[in-house]
């Protein structure tokens, strides 16, 4: 039996002195993390919260826990959160800090949020929606310092001193692992999935054996030899799932000091101050100003042996240069969405030239094709649907449509179709086109704005891009470019678009640029396609 909970308690047990989980001055073992997480469930099951109904009677998109919202920032917290909720037998889920009032309560009230574990400094905006949440039943306070304080709330580690370190009991496979989408091109969607599911298909290392017994071995192997900091927010999937991975080999995870904002000088001293050997980044966003950082200061950045990054394109220029600045490390980009988990990678060395969007195919990864009538033949250039059988997820939270929609059955077999378009090329390799929710339908010519971001970061004076659709008379849609260039370079349109001239078809080109400041993105690194929209509208003078 394979479960988040259940897993990490037993390699407590194995390695309890070891170092688990580093944040700031904390330095907390294995053993005080395995009390600590413990604690925080005996609060939530005296607050009446736990599973209420088995998995066995339930459809694919109904929950029979209790859910638990984190609305935090990184730190020992979040990961606690995780899984004490998980060892209460709850299902805890990701909120995203900055969503406004708004969408705080949709979220919230979409997922039936039980519980709230949130930081201090939330206090003034949960106090302003909490009347629109009668459901909740406990609130749990983060100390961070702010001096902000939510009334009726229980603070924290009160309520973990006066609770029980009771062990686990009852832990399943099929309890639920919640994660919601960003939201970045419509509302948010709680992805639910069998924790045994999850495990397989994001969490559990390559090439270990998926049993408990397996897996404890290889951490007790690897106990301490891997120093890992997932840099982007835990709130998204892609940092916690680094965490859990590192962690199942045995390792620490590392916290950067300043949370709330991406502080590149803040994350290399942490690298220097901890040898971190294992990173993970989100794309561009983050590899940017990590390069900046690395090229201005003096950082002993000698222990990196690997970056990840996955979530948002890195281009192939960034990572030949990130690989020129750390010679002994290996950059991996992992292709792969709430809705599939890990489906393909791709590994790039020093003295080898990187590449963008090329990947090499997961087992139980596919292309179907347009109409999902079947696979499509590799090497044919036919272009269809990313996918991915197997350990996929159950479905969305209270949405039967979008669950049939996004996980069909074909010839028996169950697939999770997240959106992406690829093509399948021989050997098991794919080239990835895009989101289809960005795709931009230009004279009856699909263009995925992805590969035009791409093609306008080979420019030396762009510093971030992100592409949107707009109206255009003759044609429909229009290709837009929202770019954010570097300090002292000029907006020279003409060279943006020769340079977009040599990677994209020329039917793909912008038609028009806008010039930001800034490109607005999610904490988690990922293109906003929303904001990207309303500014291009509002630059081109046009009605949303």
């Amino acid at each position: 039996m394979l479960n988040l909970a259940s897993l990490h308690e037993a390699i407590s047990d194995a390695i309890p002195d070891e170092e688990c989980l580093v944040y700031r001055d904390r330095r907390l073992t294995w053993r005080q993390v395995q009390d600590r997480t413990r604690r925080l469930a005996s609060a939530l099951r005296e607050a009446g919260l736990g599973c209420r109904e088995e998995r066995s009677g339930l459809a694919n998109w109904e929950s029979g826990q209790d859910h638990v919202a984190l609305y935090l920032y990184n730190g020992n917290e979040y990961l606690e959160g995780m899984l004490g909720a998980f060892k209460a037998r709850c299902a805890p889920f990701n909120v995203n800090y900055r969503y406004v009032e708004e969408e705080l309560v949709y979220l919230f009230d979409n997922a039936d949020a039980k519980a709230v574990i949130f930081h201090a400094s939330f206090a003034p905006t949960l106090a302003k929606v909490r009347d629109h949440l009668p459901q909740v039943k406990l609130w749990l306070e983060v100390d961070d310092g702010s001096g902000e304080h939510l009334e009726g709330a229980v603070p924290y580690e009160e309520a973990l001193a006066a609770a029980t370190p009771d062990p686990p009991e009852g832990l399943s496979a099929d309890d639920l692992y919640i994660l919601y989408t960003g939201g970045t091109t419509g509302m948010p969607k709680g992805v639910l999935w069998r924790q045994e599911e999850i495990l397989r298909a994001a969490l559990l290392p390559p090439r270990i054996e998926s049993t408990l017994e397996a897996v404890v071995e290889r951490a007790r192997t690897g106990a301490g030899k891997m120093r890992a900091m997932p840099t982007p927010p835990f709130m998204h999937g892609a940092a916690h799932w680094a965490a859990f991975t590192m962690w199942f080999v045995g390792g620490t995870i590392f916290v950067q000091s300043d949370p709330r904002s991406f502080d590149a000088k803040d994350i290399w001293q942490t690298v220097e101050r901890e040898r971190i050997s294992a990173m993970t980044i989100v794309g561009d966003a983050f590899a940017r100003p990590m390069l900046d950082a690395l090229r201005e200061g003096e950082f002993d950045v000698s222990s990196v042996r690997s970056i990840s990054s996955g979530g948002a394109i890195l281009t192939a220029s960034i990572k030949d240069e990130l690989l020129a600045l750390l010679p002994g490390a290996r950059i991996m980009d992992v292709l792969g969405s709430s809705e599939s988990g890990h489906q393909a990678t791709q590994v790039s060395r020093s003295g080898t030239r990187a590449t963008t969007g090329d990947f090499e195919l997961g087992e139980g990864n596919a292309v179907l094709k347009e109409d999902l009538s079947g696979l499509v033949e590799p090497g044919t250039g036919e272009s269809g649907w990313l996918a991915r059988t197997g350990p996929v997820p159950l479905g969305y939270y209270k949405d039967e449509a979008k669950t049939a929609q996004t996980f069909p059955e074909i010839a028996g077999v169950r697939y999770s179709v997240p959106g992406d378009r690829a093509i399948a090329r021989e050997g098991g390799g794919v080239e990835l086109l895009g989101r289809d929710s960005v795709t931009i339908n230009s004279g009856g010519e699909k263009i995925f704005a992805e590969e035009v971001e791409q093609a306008l970061k080979h420019h030396p004076a762009v510093y971030d891009a992100v592409v949107t659709g707009t109206p255009n008379e003759r044609f429909g849609q229009q290709v837009t470019a929202i770019v954010a260039l570097r300090s002292g370079a000029a907006e020279d349109e003409p060279a943006l678009l020769a340079e977009c001239e040599r990677h994209v078809a020329r039917y793909k080109l912008p038609r028009a640029f806008v010039f930001v400041p800034e490109v607005l993105r999610a904490p988690s690194g990922k293109a906003d396609y929303r904001w990207a929209k309303a500014t291009a509208f509002e630059a081109l003078g046009l009605e949303v």
